[in-house]
């Protein structure tokens, strides 16, 4: 585990050691990033978070800018052990759902090169108050795998089973340790897709997040395309 920290904790300063890697990304991104942003969909008070290390922690890493995705904190850490279960609600209505239908395209993940990076990811669709005890027995609608990087993953989803979400589930079943390492680490989470609000056309859009260390005591989930669907 302390490998892990020490490891998380080189990223950090290579990250400012690069800055002007930094800069250039965000010259080259941010803006048909923030033309595709999904960000403003997502109800970020009602996003929950089990066995996060922090409280709020999964709430602190989906609203992350695009801007802010190298950076280290705020991050999400798990904290009995590897797993991680986040709801990802919508913006706009009490109903905790998105703000308008959504069509989702792909999740964008940050972790890093350490044991600490989360490996596989079930993804479920408009379930609510799922906690361990449920998705363990609940088919997922995909199965990601994700990849042992520091670079911003997008990992693309099978869109024909992701056209009509209004509530995202992510199960983040385990990391890189192989049993050995106990804390998952995410430092930026995100999505792309489209969606589409009454009465007006489909609009693309980014769904940003990002990543601190932990919320409940359960379990809760950068873009480089190194990640790929399983399932």
């Amino acid at each position: 585990m302390s490998h892990c920290h020490d490891e998380h904790h080189g990223h950090g300063h290579g990250h400012n050691h690069n800055h002007d890697d930094h800069d250039h990304d965000h010259s080259d991104d941010v803006t048909p990033a923030l033309q595709s942003s999904l960000y403003q969909q997502i109800h970020f008070d009602d996003i929950v978070t089990l066995n996060e290390a922090r409280r709020h922690a999964g709430r602190a890493v989906v609203q992350k800018t695009w801007a802010e995705r190298l950076s280290a904190q705020p991050e999400l850490a798990s904290d009995a052990d590897e797993q991680l279960l986040m709801t990802v609600p919508s913006a706009s209505n009490r109903l905790s759902r998105f703000t308008a239908q959504v069509k989702l395209h792909s999740v964008l993940i940050r972790t890093s090169p350490s044991a600490c990076a989360p490996r596989t990811l079930h993804l479920y669709v408009n379930h609510d108050n799922l906690d361990f005890a449920t998705v363990e027995d609940l088919e997922p609608v995909q199965k990601l795998e994700l990849s042992q990087t520091s670079e911003v993953q997008e990992v693309p989803v099978k869109r024909a089973l992701f056209g009509k979400v209004q509530r995202l589930v992510l199960f983040f079943v385990d990391n890189f340790g192989d049993g050995d390492e106990d804390v998952s680490r995410i430092s930026y989470l995100g999505f792309k897709g489209e969606w589409t609000r009454l009465g007006k056309a489909p609009t693309n859009i980014l769904y940003e997040a990002a990543a601190q260390p932990g919320d409940h005591k359960l379990k809760g989930t950068s873009v480089n395309k190194m990640g790929h669907g399983v399932g």
